[in-house]
């Protein structure tokens, strides 16, 4: 959905400006661009200091994922482009709501959390988890193992306003928020999962969805890995090894590379061209409809803890950004029109401006509907 969605908006843009003369980006231009604006990665490893984490055969998993979590760090350094912040660097201990809104505060362009699994069994296999539920509720036993890690911190029922790891309803509750980034979540998470699977030759079990505390809060693409299960006697043994932790983090950090790659894609290798707004302006007279009866199109430029003014200077010159609050959060939307060619041009604007990951929304009576349900229906 994402590709076609994708070469849509290309030709929209394409066939829209199509009327007068604009200038081109070259490609170093755009190697510019991205050096001026890099990357940012926050790498969390899970648990730390107090908290072991699962202790499957003797090993400890948060020594585990913070070797692996380095490691991936260090890769992701040596890469143009790239800047990578860590929750943290040694062993010690990280309160759980603490973790994503560190995601938050550098304006990071993705999340990713490292863990091992375990299990009563010899369960074995790798996972990765973007934030969700799945119909049958059957991952919410993990997700309550990685949550329970709350009860070691105190005051834990002020902190966590009455959260309960163990009810499913408190579990359903956290969802909400990274339903926004589930499209790019999973793209993300399904990179990471297949390099670790197909080339390391690990049990596949899956890219899946579950209600982690530590991912709710992140206002961006996010995921959680489980490296696999240190319960299981082979398995423990490989991920604890020194070789089966270099092979992981060089998996995962293929796939943060490839997913990064994925979205200049969007913006590099379609040669999209540098759009000002008053070529916008002059695009939409020109541009053929494609009016969606009672349907309101935005673009979602942000979402944040924070209430900002919607004052172009707070949203890199774009004029028109309204705040809409959702609980706790404020998303932040540009544009507002019932044509899809229109809205998809002012997500071309807004990604100009630096919004890279800004996505189209569609709402129908103050409801957000499905985006690409909508654009199935005909035409009105």
């Amino acid at each position: 959905m994402k590709t076609k969605l994708l070469l849509t908006l290309v030709l929209a843009v394409s066939i829209a400006l199509s009327a007068f003369t604009i200038k081109d980006v070259s490609r170093s231009d755009s190697i510019s661009a991205v050096q001026q604006n890099p990357f940012i990665v926050v790498l969390d490893a899970g648990h730390g200091g107090t908290d072991p984490g699962n202790l499957g055969n003797g090993y400890y998993e948060k020594d585990i994922v913070l070797d692996v979590t380095l490691q991936v760090g260090k890769i992701l350094e040596t890469q143009p482009g790239f800047k990578v912040i860590y929750t943290r660097k040694t062993d010690v201990f990280i309160k759980l709501n603490e973790r994503g809104p560190v995601a938050n505060e550098v304006d990071a362009d993705i999340f990713v959390s490292i863990h091992c699994d375990s299990h009563h069994t010899q369960a074995y296999g790798v996972g990765t988890f973007v934030m969700g539920l799945d119909k049958s509720g059957k991952n919410l036993e993990t997700a309550k193992k990685e949550n329970e890690v709350i009860f070691l911190e105190d005051n834990y029922e002020e902190t966590y306003a009455g959260f309960d790891p163990n009810s499913p309803e408190s579990l359903i509750g956290l969802t909400i928020m990274q339903e926004e980034y589930l499209d790019q979540s999973i793209m993300l998470a399904g990179l990471v999962q297949n390099n670790i699977v197909n080339n390391l030759k690990r049990k596949n079990r899956n890219v899946k969805q579950a209600p982690f505390w530590v991912l709710h809060s992140s206002y961006m693409p996010s995921v959680l890995i489980e490296l696999g299960f240190l319960t299981n006697n082979t398995e423990g043994k490989y991920v604890n090894s020194k070789k089966g932790r270099k092979e992981m983090a060089e998996q995962i950090a293929n796939g943060i590379m490839s997913y990064k790659k994925n979205l200049e894609l969007a913006t590099n290798d379609f040669k999209n061209p540098a759009i000002t707004e008053q070529e916008i302006d002059e695009a939409i007279k020109v541009s053929e409809k494609k009016v969606y009866r009672d349907i309101n199109f935005r673009v979602q430029i942000a979402a944040s803890g924070n209430k900002l003014e919607t004052k172009p200077e707070n949203f890199k010159g774009l004029k028109g950004v309204d705040r809409v609050q959702v609980g706790a959060l404020y998303k932040y939307y540009y544009g507002n029109t019932s044509d899809y060619n229109v809205i998809q041009l002012l997500q071309t604007l807004a990604k100009e401006k630096g919004y890279s990951t800004c996505f189209v929304v569609a709402y129908k009576d103050g409801k957000k509907l499905n985006l690409s349900k909508v654009l199935k229906t005909e035409d009105k």
